[in-house]
């Protein structure tokens, strides 16, 4: 007899990093999206654990997008025992050919970097990189690409459909039917859903009539105004030329993939019309030279495609490739762009940026895309004073700015019109990919069209029995979620660790003369004894 399928939530529960689910049905099992950790060290570490289920028993898996979130521990996956099928869509297998190498290339360099300095400090064992960029490579030969809107058997039993998100070239939302004991049971995973006015993809789609539909949140919370072309670019306008110093450098921390080339396509289209000077453009990311190519390949396919060939060819624009052109980078004269990954500032060349430049009165640090809790861009986001990068301690005197306009995900109100747009929903809407307040925002958005009674919110590593009209929370059954669920999507102990001692170095150096300092250290010796005794 057939059992009724079972929904299992192994990231992107209550945080937006870590995308992965599975679906058990009809005696197979399929992965949807395998994502890297990012934020908090707590999150983090996660990459580095086993992962919560027999890798051997995975029948195929599902790609939503190329992001690192959503695709970022494939390699891993192959590495553990995964020979099966990757399954997405032709665009994101090319972007993947791109971004999980690199991926790969940076855990390496960035391992490397850390033994070293745990050596220097002779500090604990030597880690393991997740995986190497060999490992990536190997990982890649197991893709296979599917058109939008065709069906593609998984299993016996289990087939699935890509639909256009909007969100991301390549991007798609997952359309599932597997056999049920009522019958064929419909299900819809968002992937990651785009927001109207993107530069250069479509508006999303997808069928109406589910069973249970998983849905993304990261914005739930958020009401943006009308964002049109003009209001987008006008606003990168004023943000560049609020930053224009003749010593100076606007520094914009970018995802390589989408953003970077949406950036570059709206700058080079103000200079084309002469609403900001004719300035260097420098696009500091090997990664995001190479997907530049790939949109360039697709350009025909996406919406205002032209725009990034054009771009691409501007005279002022350059792309660095190695080492020592990014270093040159230092040594700069006159005012310029530089676009570099990563988004959330947590690894690149992004990290040497910064610390060239936040210490400087004449730079100007521009965010364009969502920091998650933990990360050193949210930080910043955050108005820290001072931050470590590499070990390093750093004033931030650099103006900090945030510019929300580039966002590739939809806002509240577009959300709430793309699950309406998926009724009707006999079973429940499951909310993902978002922190807390954006999670009980999108929540009280449905609350009237889907009820609030059949909008659910999974934590790390919960379980679901799928029914045709209901679920059974299963969670208690399934093994013990790897961290308290209470820590997903927050600042952990060690960002507030970070945060105590740069606070404590802050009264020292504000402190009248050394005496007034001994006083302050006394206070904590006798804080921390005081704690110890009530241990």
């Amino acid at each position: 007899m057939t059992a009724d399928p079972i929904l299992r939530f192994f990231g992107a529960a209550r945080t937006v990093t870590g995308s992965s689910m599975m679906v058990e049905a009809n005696g197979s099992r399929v992965l949807v999206d395998c994502g890297l950790f990012q934020g908090s060290k707590t999150e983090k570490e996660l990459n580095y654990r086993p992962f919560p289920f027999e890798v051997g028993t995975i029948d195929a898996v599902v790609l939503t997008h190329a992001h690192i979130d959503h695709s970022g521990l494939l390699p891993k996956l192959v590495k553990a025992g995964y020979g099966g099928p990757i399954f997405a869509t032709r665009a994101t297998v090319d972007l993947c050919g791109v971004m999980l190498p690199d991926s790969g290339h940076i855990q390496e360099y960035e391992v490397e970097q850390l033994n070293r300095r745990n050596r220097r400090r002779n500090r604990g064992a030597e880690v393991e990189p997740i995986y190497t960029s060999a490992d990536a490579m190997l990982a890649l030969t197991q893709f296979r690409a599917v058109d939008l809107e065709a069906w593609q058997e998984l299993a016996p039993g289990v087939r699935i459909r890509f639909w256009n998100a909007g969100h991301l070239l390549g991007s798609a939302s997952i359309e599932m039917e597997a056999v049920a004991p009522g019958g064929t049971m419909r299900l819809l995973f968002s992937g990651d859903i785009g927001p109207g006015h993107k530069l250069l993809q479509p508006d999303p789609e997808a069928p109406s009539g589910w069973a249970h539909v998983v849905c993304e949140s990261t914005y739930g919370d958020t009401d943006r105004q009308d964002v049109t072309d003009a209001r987008r670019r006008g606003a990168l306008r004023a943000e560049v030329k609020a930053a224009m110093h003749p010593n100076g450098a606007l520094i914009i921390p970018s995802f390589a993939v989408e953003r970077t080339q949406e950036l570059l396509a709206d700058l080079v289209h103000l200079m084309d019309e002469g609403e900001i000077p004719t300035i260097p453009v420098i696009i500091d990311s090997p990664l995001a030279t190479r997907a530049s190519q790939i949109f360039r390949r697709h350009a025909r396919e996406m919406e205002n495609g032209h725009l990034v060939t054009r771009a691409m060819q501007a005279r002022n624009v350059r792309f660095t490739e190695s080492v020592e052109q990014s270093k040159a980078l230092d040594f700069l004269h006159g005012f310029h762009v530089v676009i570099a990954a990563s988004g959330m500032c947590e690894a690149g060349r992004i990290r040497h940026r910064l610390k060239n430049w936040l210490w400087r009165d004449e730079g100007t640090v521009l965010l364009v895309g969502y920091q998650a809790q933990g990360t050193l861009g949210r930080i910043l986001a955050d108005g820290a004073s001072t931050v470590k990068i590499q070990g390093e301690e750093i004033d931030v005197r650099a103006r900090i700015r945030m510019l929300d306009l580039y966002s590739g995900h939809a806002d509240g109100p577009e959300l709430a019109r793309w699950v309406m747009a998926r009724r009707p929903i006999l079973g429940n809407v499951f909310l993902v990919h978002g922190e807390e307040p954006a999670i009980e925002g999108l929540k009280a958005r449905l609350a009237d069209g889907i009820g609030a009674d059949r909008v659910r919110v999974p934590s790390l590593d919960s379980a679901y029995r799928l029914l045709a009209d209901g679920v059974e929370d299963i969670s208690e059954a399934a093994p013990p979620p790897r961290i308290d669920p209470v820590q997903s999507g927050r600042r952990d102990w060690h960002n507030d660790l970070q945060s105590l001692i740069l606070d404590l170095e802050d009264e020292l150096a504000g402190a009248a003369d050394d005496r007034a300092r001994g006083v302050i250290l006394r206070r904590i010796r006798r804080a921390l004894e005081g704690e110890t005794e009530r241990g």
